[in-house]
């Protein structure tokens, strides 16, 4: 093996959670167009529609399904349509989040909905990730985190809550797991990026970007190709990518 070789991701079957809107919809489509074998899902039957379209066109194939991560049965129905159409699996992509405003200005359905999709929903697709990982000689995680955990900005408690508690649980699974079961994991840290979570205008979103406030969605899937992508001995643990004006505070 040379020094600089890469993994490829033709033929790899790839969950990716969240995959309709946002980061999650830019890295379907570009994991199909490396080649890969491509199952995603999200909570809307149009968001998912005009995804799995997006991504069509590539030399990889991919399909989807409605179903919410936030829920024990969600990710069961998710997983087993992993195991019937792509027969296990080698990598997962988690990008399913919610925006979440601060604890005293939510009610308590919200806040609690926020947590179950964004910190459990990750940790449920892990655990089923990992059984089937386990059982076919290895794999890769990759949770898709925020900068929100480390700058802790005013109005973002329960969003940061969720986003440190990602970070916190990969590092330590990666203690647990990774040499004995031969599983990477990474967390990519994006920060502000213009996608259906931010509560501006999309010409407000346009302009953030123009004054270089906001990346692409296209940018921070770009991340996740390259943390995907390293050799076998290469696990990306934390990568961090901010526009150049990043806000932090």
């Amino acid at each position: 093996m040379g020094k600089t070789d890469h993994t490829t991701l033709a033929g790899k079957r790839i969950l990716v959670t969240g995959g309709t809107t946002g980061i999650g919809r830019a890295t379907v489509k570009m994991l199909v167009e490396q080649g890969a074998r491509v199952l995603t899902f999200g909570r809307h039957r149009q968001e998912l529609d005009d995804a799995l379209e997006n991504a069509r066109g590539g030399s990889g194939e991919v399909s989807g399904l409605t179903a919410d991560s936030s829920s024990r049965e969600g990710v069961r129905e998710v997983f087993a349509a992993l195991d019937e159409r792509l027969g296990g699996i080698d990598m997962l992509v988690c990008c399913a989040a919610l925006g979440a405003g601060p604890l005293h200005e939510s009610e308590e359905e919200e806040w609690r909905y926020a947590i179950e999709t964004n910190l459990l929903g990750y940790i449920a697709c892990a655990w089923h990730a990992i059984k089937r990982m386990e059982q076919s000689g290895g794999g890769h995680l990759l949770f898709v985190g925020s900068i929100s955990s480390t700058i802790k900005a005013a109005g973002e408690s329960v969003y940061s809550a969720t986003k440190a508690g990602i970070d916190a649980f990969a590092e330590t699974l990666r203690k647990e797991i990774s040499d004995e079961k031969n599983i990477k994991i990474s967390v990519i840290q994006p920060g502000s990026v213009g996608t259906d979570m931010q509560e501006c205008t999309v010409e407000q979103q346009r302009e953030a970007i123009a004054n270089h406030q906001m990346l692409y969605a296209e940018e921070v899937a770009e991340a996740i190709l390259f943390a995907l992508t390293r050799s076998e001995r290469a696990d990306v643990v934390t990568l961090r990518i901010e526009p150049r004006v990043q806000k932090t505070s």
